[in-house]
């Protein structure tokens, strides 16, 4: 596996990912920090298409990321973070309304538990999922981070649930 460690305006990313496919986008800070395991390589090369669609994403320039991704997960973990990379740029929804989408209107528990699971954070934008009443609920980096996002985006002031 090879990884790096990118700049960016939330903070250092650690990316890591093997043959030009991405696995992961870790935050500097948060709950859970990735940290380079003993035989992953450093190798700033093999991400430069990530670095650069990242700066044009925190510079408002990309609104949608066309990378090569391997999520790892269950299935149901794989159709969650397939659903959250429905969520248009610059919209929100909630966990419950995941859940519908996805055909199992009782798991959004499960739903949120998946969100947070997710291994790619920023790419799969799972910084988009708020609570049922508009809250900003739970998230990876930080909720300072979910809010530094999603202002990015269109300014959490704006928040709306997409319809169905």
């Amino acid at each position: 596996m090879d990884y790096c460690v990118l700049e960016s305006p939330i903070g250092k990313l650690l990316v890591a990912g093997e043959g030009g496919v991405l696995h992961a986008i870790s935050f500097e800070t948060g709950r859970r920090p990735l940290r380079p395991k003993a035989d992953w390589e450093p190798r700033k090369a093999s991400f430069r298409e990530v670095e650069r669609q990242l700066s044009l994403y925190f510079a408002g320039k990309l609104k949608e990321f066309d990378l090569p991704l391997e999520t790892g997960g269950t299935p149901f973990q794989r159709e969650v973070w397939t659903a959250l990379r429905g969520i248009p740029y610059g919209a929100t929804t909630s966990y419950g309304r995941i859940a519908t989408l996805i055909g199992k209107p009782a798991a959004t528990r499960a739903v949120g538990a998946a969100n947070g699971q997710n291994p790619i954070p920023i790419v799969i934008p799972c910084h988009r999922v708020i609570g049922a009443n508009g809250s900003l609920t739970g998230f990876g980096g930080g909720l300072p981070i979910k809010k530094t996002l999603l202002a990015l985006e269109g300014g959490i002031e704006q928040l709306s649930l997409p319809r169905a």
